[in-house]
């Protein structure tokens, strides 16, 4: 008995790009990405195609945004706590002392996904200096949009974050769902009295490494999935629009529609509550 096999579709840019403005993505506009590359499936030309399908999308002056998270450098982070959970106090020193300062020229964000490494690494990109939580992005709007990240602002208003609602930018979730929604966090900020907390990471400071201890607001993604479904409900949600790229289900959406419905969903929702889980990819 034989047995076939369906052929793999591979996805080539033009078609992806195709897909892209078929889906809402603006000409000349700003558009932060967040991406499952699995999802997408196999491309003619890997990530790099992607990348470029995004800014042909997005035209001669567009700018492409993405997360450059570094949790790997903190010692408060989840990603810290997993890696040394059951080590012991000698093993999880030796943790803390391998790793790395922060550079934002040089520090990695593999936790971020091959998309956002790509952009990351492109020629040409700008990188912000936050050392746990910076953007990277291409194109007209991209050094104005990472230039003055505050250190002790993660993702609020002295953050690229702030500047991508100024700009009205769009926000894809290219495979991905409304967990990984970056943007809902600058709604964390405006909430009345936000919760806040410690973080510590590695930085370089006057030439040598060092620990830096800072306090901000306590970012918690644990209910994003279910404000991002109450999010598509709703008239705003209207403007969630959903259509393939690539192999992927992907949603594309207003920027400041997403932070000013989170601002008052989790304003109602956890109103005297207490953070019940920090953010994966923070300190």
């Amino acid at each position: 008995m034989s047995t076939t096999t369906e052929p793999t579709v591979r996805h080539s840019r033009t078609a992806l790009a195709g897909q892209l403005s078929e889906l809402g993505v603006e000409r000349n506009g700003v558009l932060l990405v967040h991406a499952s590359m699995r999802a997408v499936g196999s491309v003619s030309g890997g990530v790099r195609a992607v990348v470029a399908a995004l800014r042909d999308a997005l035209g001669e002056h567009g700018t492409l945004v993405v997360p450059a998270f570094t949790p790997e450098n903190s010692d408060t982070s989840p990603h810290y706590l997993d890696r040394v959970r059951g080590l012991t106090d000698r093993a999880r020193d030796a943790v803390r002392a391998s790793m790395p300062p922060f550079d934002p020229a040089t520090s990695a964000a593999p936790s971020m996904g091959r998309l956002a490494e790509a952009v990351r690494l492109t020629a040409g990109a700008a990188r912000s200096v936050h050392p746990q939580t910076s953007f990277a992005a291409l194109g007209l709007s991209a050094r104005k949009l990472v230039a003055h990240h505050r250190p002790d602002c993660h993702l609020g208003e002295d953050s690229p974050l702030a500047r991508l609602y100024d700009l009205r930018a769009q926000v894809l979730l290219l495979g991905t769902g409304f967990d990984t929604c970056t943007a809902f966090h600058l709604g964390e900020y405006r909430m009345p009295a936000a919760p806040r907390r410690t973080y510590r990471c590695v930085v370089t400071s006057g030439g040598r490494r060092q620990w830096w201890e800072y306090e901000d607001v306590a970012l918690d993604d644990s209910d994003f999935a279910a404000l991002g479904a109450d999010f598509a409900r709703t008239n705003n949600g209207a403007t969630v629009r959903i259509g393939p790229v690539g192999s992927a289900t992907s949603r594309l959406f207003r920027f400041t529609d997403a932070v000013d419905f989170a601002a008052r969903w989790l304003s109602s929702h956890r109103d005297g509550a207490p953070v019940q889980a920090l953010c994966r990819a923070h300190g």
